[in-house]
């Protein structure tokens, strides 16, 4: 071999195998410093030229023997899972002879993309490896529980907003978009989970067919997450400008503005999801696009989110002076005005998304160790659980929500009274429909439940009232 090409390989292996190297060195293990070890992985590499030279090749189509840079390959049949002893070169060989490097063999005769060495790994390192496990499956459940939590929820607010009339205006029908957003994206994560699975090993020998039909649901079901989660926050930050403009700005029509936030809402996250499918798919195709190797790629989905994050923060702050002015001028009514503004506050925080400025700023390369799981926990938390809080709080103890449901039930009570006096004896019903008269129990209903939408120019007082 070359001098040059000695050299070269070895740097490679250098930038390669570092943390090995210096594995090796800690424990003291066979192939205790970097020139060792080289010149074993460089004996295991020859010997495996040797012995595949004296084979010969099979007749039909198969996978070709080589030597991967990490263990020998046997000629394999299509659509099969090879087999190979962990290397003998490893320092910790000893420990894992008893373990398999596992490749798969396609049906076209050629190496598939993955190679699973878990079980050639070092032991001493499994420990901290199966932590980490442990806890990416706790938030896997935590979140799992979060979403379907949510989905439940926001599907019967989003019937009762729906159901009733009187509550059809403006900001309920931007709260039942919202609703769907959050729908749409637990709903797509929840189902992206089922679709994504591991990249190997799948034993069997249809694992390759399995696998390529498995993929292309999985990227789609990837391509329709990034969709809804990115309505998601473009719906947050419609919440964001509308309660805005109710409390500053004055005038305009508000048919003419919900359509502009509809076409908003839906459209924009096709503006960034739509290119990022290209580029994904032009310079990184690999998998089911779950892992963001090309930082630059991500960052195309990732920007215009941080921006509605940040945005929203910026309304946020904006509101909670305007609320804090008001309740000063106010002072004499609301002398708990404090209370109400911090009351006004954690309701606002979920209906902007405001707890995704904490670790906004930090990136997935700056998040290592405690750090990454603390970030981990408390958006994976806040987020599967916010679709859960924004109904509750905008719906269910909603007071013109609740007024609305008690008034329905006593309309459907009222209906049962009257259909029960019209079945008695007729010569009962004279004496008694003068002071149970149909029409006078639809008459006092109609006083009960008259009135009309609020009106564009008193909603800002309106909405103030609902957060203080």
């Amino acid at each position: 071999m070359p001098a040059f090409v000695s050299w070269r390989l070895l740097l490679l292996l250098l930038w390669l195998w570092a943390p090995l190297f210096l594995r090796a060195a800690e424990t003291g293990s066979e192939g205790q410093t970097a020139g060792e070890l080289y010149q074993r992985w460089e004996r295991y590499g020859r010997e495996c030229q040797e012995a595949l030279e004296a084979q010969e090749p099979p007749a039909g189509l198969a996978c070709n023997g080589s030597f991967d840079m990490y263990a020998c390959w046997n000629y394999t049949a299509p659509n099969t899972t090879a087999h190979a002893s962990c290397p003998w070169y490893l320092p910790w060989h000893h420990l894992v002879a008893a373990g398999f490097v596992l490749r798969q063999c396609g049906s076209d005769g050629h190496w598939g993309p993955w190679r699973d060495h878990s079980q050639c790994e070092n032991p001493e390192k499994n420990g901290a490896v199966q932590d980490q496990k442990l806890i990416l499956e706790r938030l896997q459940v935590v979140y799992t529980v979060g979403y379907s939590l949510s989905l439940a929820t926001l599907l019967l607010a989003l019937f009762v907003l729906s159901v009733f009339r009187r509550l059809r205006c403006t900001r309920n029908y931007i709260h039942i978009n919202l609703f769907a957003s959050f729908m749409l994206r637990a709903a797509a994560i929840l189902t992206r989970d089922r679709l994504l699975r591991p990249p190997g090993p799948y034993p069997g020998d249809e694992a390759p067919a399995l696998w390529n039909h498995a993929l292309a649901a999985c990227r789609t079901a990837q391509v329709v997450t990034q969709y809804c989660v990115g309505a998601n926050y473009t719906w947050l930050l419609v919440e964001g400008v509308y309660l805005h403009s109710l409390l500053v700005l004055v005038g305009g029509s508000e048919e003419g503005h919900f359509r502009c936030y509809l076409l908003f809402g839906w459209g924009a996250p096709a503006l960034f999801v739509i290119p990022w499918v290209i580029v994904r798919h032009l310079y990184e195709n690999s998998q089911c696009w779950e892992r963001n190797e090309i930082k630059a790629i991500w960052w195309i989905i990732r920007t215009p989110i941080l921006m509605t994050i940040l945005i929203n923060f910026l309304i946020f702050i904006r509101i909670l002076g305007i609320l804090l002015s008001k309740l000063r001028t106010r002072q004499m009514r609301f002398p708990d005005y404090r209370l109400r503004l911090a009351r006004s506050t954690l309701t606002l925080v979920p209906l902007l998304g405001v707890h995704e400025v904490v670790f906004a700023p930090v990136t997935e390369e700056q998040a290592q160790g405690t750090l990454r799981f603390a970030k981990l926990g408390f958006e994976i938390f806040l987020s599967s659980f916010q679709g859960f809080l924004v109904s509750v709080l905008y719906c269910f103890i909603n007071k013109e929500v609740r007024s609305e449901i008690r008034r329905g039930w006593h309309r459907c009570r009222l209906r049962r009274r009257v259909g029960e006096e019209q079945r008695r004896p007729s010569e009962r019903a004279s004496r008694t429909l003068p002071e149970y008269t149909g029409s006078g129990w639809v008459h006092r209903a109609r006083a009960q439940s008259s009135g009309t939408l609020p009106r564009p120019g008193d909603e800002a007082s309106r909405v103030l009232e609902s957060y203080c």
